[in-house]
């Protein structure tokens, strides 16, 4: 399975389109040399297993086409890489990030192709758990701000929709230094909820506070429908960060979440 998604902020429409397939007759898999993760003709990929990756995808609607550069090293999540998402025994990940890419390429919407260049941030994360019982959803935030930081941080929610000890995040600075986060470091309050289509309700503008940065952010999606409307519904999609005390803009970044 693999999920696709356009934000038009200018014609304020979120566009999103999935696709399935087996790794019968190499319709979809993954081979590290050289690199290559693909489903049809949806792919990530490198030459002789280096950099640049490469990002094609290409719909009906939309079409991406991307060199990536990578601008800092993978970020282990957790414990070195190993994510833990409750107490349960086996409850965890494998998780790491790339928090900031140098992205370059072209963009199709409809029939008007524009070229593109900006930053990119890339999750890689694999288990076979799913949540606790005591758990309900999430609420994931990654963050780049103007001054080079670059912030990841998840909120697991209880049946209460109270944040599970077990959230966790990291702080990559412009020097690459790297600060550990767990639930007594952020603290994050919805402000704006908007509703979507099959009637979960989603948190659009949250006030972030980080103790490390000593500053509270606003984090405001740039447009409030951006539900993946998809075999799995959830919404993902961009927002900006805005300084709380100032109003300045800080930076972008993305934000995902489970319905409430």
């Amino acid at each position: 399975m693999a999920h696709a998604a356009i934000t038009d902020v200018k014609e304020k429409q979120h566009l999103a389109r999935e696709r399935f397939a087996r790794g019968a007759a190499e319709l979809a898999g993954a081979r590290l040399d050289p690199f290559r993760v693909w489903l049809e003709d949806w792919e990530l990929s490198g030459t002789d297993n280096k950099f640049p990756w490469y990002l094609a995808i290409d719909t009906r609607e939309f079409s991406l086409a991307l060199e990536l550069l990578p601008l800092k090293d993978p970020v282990p999540q957790g414990d070195q890489g190993l994510s833990r998402k409750s107490g349960e025994s086996g409850n965890a990940s494998y998780y790491y990030s790339v928090t900031r890419i140098q992205a370059e390429g072209t963009l199709r919407i409809g029939d008007s192709l524009h070229p593109v260049t900006g930053l990119a941030w890339l999750d890689r994360e694999w288990s076979t758990s799913a949540l606790a019982e005591n758990q309900s959803g999430w609420d994931w935030f990654s963050l780049q701000l103007n001054d080079g930081t670059d912030l990841m941080y998840y909120r697991l929610r209880d049946k209460e929709n109270n944040t599970d000890p077990y959230s966790r995040g990291t702080l990559v600075d412009a020097q690459k230094r790297i600060i550990m986060l767990g639930p007594d470091n952020v603290s994050l309050e919805p402000v704006k909820w908007w509703t979507g289509r099959g009637g979960k309700r989603y948190p659009v503008v949250w006030n972030m506070r980080v103790k490390p940065l000593s500053r509270r952010f606003r984090i405001q999606a740039v447009l409030a429908n951006q539900e993946m409307d998809l075999r799995v519904r959830y919404w993902e999609g961009a927002v900006d960060v805005i300084d709380l005390v100032s109003g300045e803009s800080l930076g972008r970044g993305y934000m995902e979440m489970t319905g409430y």
